[in-house]
Formats: C-alpha cells, structure tokens, sequence
C-alpha cells in the first residue's frame, strides 16, 4: 500500500500525519495506565484522530448550514453532536451555545423549583411531627 502524504514537516519532507506526534504523546502520558508508548501506535492514533476530525467536520458540514454559508460553525458541531447517534458521545463536549442571561435565568428557575420542594418537604415533616 502507498503512503498518503498529507502535509510537509518544518524541513520539507513528507510527514505521514499532520497532527503534532508530540502533543499526542503528551496526552496518551497523562494516562495513569500508560507507561510506555510504542512509536507506531503514537502515529496509528494520530492518524486515526485526524480521520475523526475528518469525518466529524464533513458529516457536521453537510448536516448543518455549512453549505449555505460555506463554512463549517460550531453551531453545525454541537447539533451533528446532538443528532447524530454516532457522535452521541460528544453531547456533552459540544453542548449548544445559550446566552449568559437564558443561562442565569434558568438557573434562577431551578433554584426556585428547589426551593418550593423544600418547603414541600418541610410542611410535609411539620404534620407528621403535629399528629
């Protein structure tokens, strides 16, 4: 099988990845299970994540807006994340973007919902304590 070039190191030859190796092991180290890393696996996940962004960037772009505007957002991200089951597991990473003060509010909304259950509980702890 042919290599696929994708991009030119800082020298100019022909790197395999464009992802940088280095960062990649930085983050396959922060993992208490690994002690060692083998130089072809660093580069197969390196490679296996770039073709995750990949088709992640493709599927969101064609699901999402990206071709009305010709630009992939974060928008189109964070629904192909909520819609799709294969990119479920990014729903929480890519949650969809709400303003500050819808934020606050629902906040506020939830506090009070907490707040009149307490009571609830408590008038309800206040009979059993009368009878």
């Amino acid at each position: 099988m042919a290599e696929v070039v994708v991009g030119r190191d800082k020298c100019g030859e022909q790197r395999l990845v464009s992802l940088p190796l280095s960062r990649i092991r930085v983050i396959m180290k922060s993992s208490p299970e690994v002690s060692s890393i083998n130089q072809e696996a660093l580069v197969l996940t390196a490679k296996a994540t770039e073709l995750f962004v990949q088709h992640l960037a493709t599927y969101s772009y064609r699901h999402g807006r990206g071709k009305e505007k010709k630009a992939l957002t974060y928008n189109d991200l964070s629904n192909a994340a909520e819609e799709s089951e294969t990119f479920q597991f990014l729903a929480d990473i890519l949650p969809k973007k709400i303003l500050a003060s819808k934020y606050l509010k629902m906040l506020k909304e939830k506090k009070d919902e907490e707040d009149e259950e307490g009571k609830d509980d408590d008038e309800s702890d206040d009979d059993e304590v009368e009878s």
